[in-house]
């Protein structure tokens, strides 16, 4: 495959990654946000999904570099 063609697919998997990540994480803070439970017990769990999706895109997105550059 072509160089340039790699780019192309690569930003494009960039974009449908975000999205896709920018909807799971909207759904499990919706779910968190939804629970009966005080806010000062809500935090953490929203923290953490925060990072670990974060963590997933950036190991994601630097694969999918990895993958265009090889």
């Amino acid at each position: 495959m072509k160089q340039e063609t790699k780019i192309k697919v690569a930003n494009s998997v960039k974009i449908v990654l975000g999205v896709i990540g920018f909807i799971v994480w909207i759904d499990i803070i919706l779910t968190i946000a939804s629970s009966p439970a005080p806010f000062i017990e809500q935090a953490p769990y929203c923290m953490v999904s925060t990072m670990i999706i974060s963590a997933i895109l950036t190991g994601l997105f630097k694969g999918v570099e990895y993958w265009s550059k090889g």
